[in-house]
This record gives structure tokens, C-alpha cells and sequence, in this order.
């Protein structure tokens, strides 16, 4: 059996930090956590300090490696989309459509199934629409946003039975609580986003069977001192929730209230485009021109499409910028989203796959493993 021990830095398990300490893999799997003295033979991976981590995990990845997840997606293009994403330090995603016709949902959702077992990374898929709001679209096309239906449900629920994991965002305005609940029996995972929703409505929802909520603070209606809205409920209620950790899309001061109300069920999210894992500048969104400039994306009036994002740079941000104890944030990107979609990932624990991200003491990507052996790596300082 192949044995492989990385030496050198601290070890996060997706839970706390080993200090001193060996990890051994065999067989492209996690064998145990010693003390480095106790060591066995085995092939080194001398590591230069830093962290040594789970494979990141990602709920919200639109596309990556210069292609969209979209109607015309196939096995091979959700292949791309995480190969993409494992160069910059995630091994586990959900590859993500935006608002689209129900002919490219069926086709999006055949090419999941199609994928399944059969993609490295691939943890399911996630719906961003098309049951949304219209009065909060954001960059997602409006002629595309309509009200959920019994048909929509049934083929949902049927495409369930082949996914690993499936996330549904929606909104209040476009599904109601019936519908809502039988989604969540299914075992869809549904998640409130783009809505102009009160909070009684996503209270509702809630009790229906709605555990999570879309890009915090996004596309939704906000605090206010009479009505707390979504984002109220999102802080409130026990919803978890996805936040883009970029600064752009939410100020750092905002950030920091969030994890002081909701820290623990809190999740970071990249929001990725095709751009992520290449050099391009801009690409086309539902015949939309985007453009990459600044460290965001933008359709041609300013409304951000996206971000410009990876999941080391968005831990970074938490812990130098808002000050987040270093297991908080990485959390935040391992255990937690794993542990709601309940994939056997986003930790490090005997029997699951070696699936590692290297860390530097500064927080900068060095290295990915999935399975055990090594990835590309992409600094996020590119």
C-alpha cells in the first residue's frame, strides 16, 4: 500500500489544529494523525510551516477554468469547472446554474447525474434559480424568472435520487411554503436568495423546510428598523448562510457584525465565473458582457456578476482583515458546507479521501492533494 506522511506544518482536521504532528495517507486515504516522532516509513512531503488543511468546499461555483456551467453543459465541462478550482484550493464544490430556461435545467441536471461517482470534486449540484424574484434579480436574466411549478418539483425530486447533494435557491415570491416542504422532504437542500421577502415570509419558509439562505446580504431585502427583512431572518433564525468574503460584496464592518450574530452557521462562498483558474478579462453571461476588472465582476452598468474570488483569499480576508480566529475561518470553508450538504468531505479523518489544501503562515495557497496526490497549485497572489 502506497504510504505518504506530510510533515511540517500545523494540521487543522476541519475542527481544531495539531501542532507537532504527522499525517499519514494511504492508499489516497487518511490513515491518522500522530505525533511527527512517531512517524513511520513512508514517502515525505516535506511541508515548509503554514497549515495543512481539508480540501476546501464550495456550495456556490458558477464555472471556472474559462467555461459556465449552463445548458449546454456536459460531463466534461462540470470536469473543467473543478479541475479549475482544485488549482486554487478546492477539492469539493457544487457547480452552480444561474437563472436559465427549464430545457437547460433538465440538461444541466442530466449532466449532474451523468457526473456523479465520476468527477473528482464534483459534491452535486446547486440551482440559483430560476424561481427567484423578479423585484431582485440581480445579473440573472428576468425573462428567465418564473414561479416554481408541480412539474419543476417532480423533476427535482426524481434528479435527487441521482445526486449526491442538491441545492435549490428560491424565493418566497416565486415558491410557496407547500411547495417549499416538499422539495425538503425530497432531500433538496433549499436555500432562500434573490428575494424581496419579508420576514414573516421567510420565517414561513423556515418552518416549511428552508435551511439556508444565498450570498448573505445580496440580492435581498435588508435590515430595517421595522421591517427586518431576509437579511434579518438570515441573522436571526436558524438559517445557515453563504457569504462572499471578498469586500466588494459585503464592507468588512458588515462582515464582522454578521460572525458576531451568526458566526456559526455562517459559510464562505467564492461565487466563482468562468474567468476563475485563467487570465481572461471578460466573458458573456446569458449574452451579457462582463467584465473582470479591480478584483470584481461586472456586467457593463456595474452590477456585479459574480466575484472574483478563491477560498484561500476569502479565509485570508477573515482572519487579517476582521480578525477571525484562524479554525473559525477555516472552518468556515471545510467542515461547515460540507457537513450541510453531508458530504463525506471538508475534514481530516481516518477513511475519507486524502483531499488537502497547504496553507502559508501568511494564508496564501502552496499546495492541493486530492486523493492524495498533488494538484497544481495556483498562488492567489497571481
Amino acid at each position: 500500500m502506497d504510504r505518504v506522511i506530510f510533515t511540517g506544518a500545523r494540521i487543522f482536521d476541519g475542527t481544531r489544529f495539531h501542532d507537532g504532528a504527522a499525517l499519514v495517507v494511504e492508499g489516497g486515504r487518511i490513515a491518522r494523525i500522530l505525533p511527527e516522532a512517531e512517524a513511520p516509513e513512508g514517502q515525505r512531503v516535506a511541508l515548509s510551516g503554514g497549515t495543512l488543511a481539508p480540501g476546501l468546499i464550495d456550495l456556490q461555483v458558477n464555472g471556472g477554468g474559462g467555461v459556465m456551467l449552463d445548458g449546454a453543459a456536459t460531463v466534461e465541462t462540470i470536469a473543467t469547472i473543478c479541475d479549475a478550482h482544485a488549482r486554487l484550493g478546492t477539492t469539493g464544490l457544487l457547480p452552480t446554474l444561474i437563472t436559465d430556461t427549464a430545457a437547460a435545467t433538465r440538461s444541466v441536471l442530466a449532466a449532474g447525474i451523468a457526473a456523479a461517482a465520476r468527477v473528482p470534486g464534483f459534491l452535486g449540484l446547486h440551482l440559483e434559480g430560476p424561481h427567484l424574484d423578479p423585484k431582485r434579480p440581480g445579473c440573472h436574466p428576468p425573462q428567465c424568472i418564473r414561479p416554481l411549478t408541480q412539474d419543476d418539483i417532480d423533476i427535482l425530486t426524481e434528479a435527487k435520487t441521482g445526486l449526491p447533494a442538491l441545492v435549490v435557491t428560491l424565493a418566497p415570491a416565486s415558491a410557496t411554503p407547500d411547495q417549499i416542504a416538499q422539495l425538503a422532504a425530497a432531500g433538496i437542500l433549499v436555500s432562500l436568495g434573490h428575494a424581496e421577502a419579508s420576514f414573516a415570509e421567510a420565517q414561513a419558509a423556515h418552518a416549511a423546510g428552508a435551511r439556508m439562505v444565498t450570498h448573505l446580504f445580496n440580492a435581498m431585502s435588508q435590515l430595517g428598523s421595522r421591517e427586518p427583512g431576509l437579511v434579518g431572518a438570515a441573522l436571526s433564525l436558524p438559517f445557515a448562510a453563504g457569504l462572499i468574503a471578498d469586500g466588494i460584496h459585503v464592507c468588512p464592518e458588515t462582515l464582522s457584525l454578521a460572525l458576531r450574530l451568526a458566526g456559526e452557521r455562517l459559510f464562505l462562498v467564492t461565487d466563482a465565473m468562468a474567468v476563475a483558474g485563467t487570465e481572461a478579462r471578460e466573458f458573456t453571461l446569458a449574452g451579457r458582457r462582463i467584465l473582470r476588472r479591480e478584483g470584481a465582476l461586472r456586467l457593463e452598468n456595474g452590477t456585479l456578476a459574480g466575484a472574483d474570488l478563491t477560498l484561500p483569499e476569502a479565509i485570508r480576508l477573515c482572519i487579517t482583515r476582521l480578525g477571525l480566529a484562524p479554525e473559525a475561518a477555516l472552518t468556515m470553508a471545510t467542515a461547515r458546507p460540507a457537513g450541510l450538504i453531508g458530504a463525506p468531505a471538508g475534514r481530516i479523518a481516518p477513511g475519507l479521501a486524502a483531499d488537502l489544501v497547504h496553507l502559508t503562515a501568511d494564508w496564501h495557497l502552496a499546495g492541493t492533494w486530492r486523493g492524495g496526490v498533488a494538484v497544481q497549485a495556483k498562488s492567489s497572489t497571481e
